[in-house]
């Protein structure tokens, strides 16, 4: 591997470290308690390499979901030979534990997402919206997907829906439980494969 090349991996998995230490100590402590020298110490990484990658510890906001999409992976690994449908109400599950343990932080990340003009809605390679594809794509292809729209839109929908449930559930400041709702969504979004 080109040195080049190396350089760019360490960097990542440096950020990545970063993430997953700020998203353990701000579940626990809440966002305003962490400083970036608590993150730094979890992180076993000095303040100027969190600065080479964050400008501040509010920047971690934007790069929130790099946490949620390896916990989502962890969630479907080993799960690769179940039906569709199956690994759709796992993602959407696990999917939904993460915003619960997540409440503040997610909060926060939504409120910087509206308040901000020109942030882009959605990156196209997250892998959830690439693992709801996947569930598509397969009942496409074993003929279990409802016709009239293609797998990239039902999942491009999906996506926005349980997203929106999350956002409905901030709103309300946590009020109701969230799984259950996710649960009865998922019922009617289900019929979508029965052809």
């Amino acid at each position: 591997m080109e040195y080049a090349q190396r350089r760019k991996l360490q960097s990542q998995a440096t950020q990545r470290r970063i993430l997953h230490a700020a998203l353990a100590l701000m579940r626990k402590q809440g966002f305003e308690a962490v400083s970036v020298r608590d993150i730094c110490k979890a992180a076993g990484i000095t303040t100027g390499a969190f600065y080479h990658h964050f400008p501040s510890k509010d920047a971690l906001l934007e790069y929130g979901f790099a946490p949620l999409d390896d916990y989502l992976s962890a969630a479907l690994e080993g799960h690769g030979e179940e039906p569709p449908e199956r690994r759709l109400w796992l993602l959407l599950a696990a999917y939904t534990q993460f915003m619960e343990e997540s409440r503040e932080l997610i909060g926060r990340y939504y409120q910087r997402r509206i308040s901000a003009p020109g942030m882009k809605s959605m990156d196209r390679s997250r892998y959830t919206l690439q693992a709801m594809l996947a569930c598509f794509r397969q009942a496409e292809r074993e003929g279990t997907l409802a016709p009239g729209h293609s797998p990239e839109w039902v999942a491009d929908f999906c996506f926005r829906h349980f997203r929106g449930v999350v956002i409905d559930w901030v709103l309300h400041r946590y009020g109701y439980p969230l799984l259950p709702r996710m649960e009865e969504d998922y019922q009617l979004l289900v019929t979508l494969f029965r052809a």
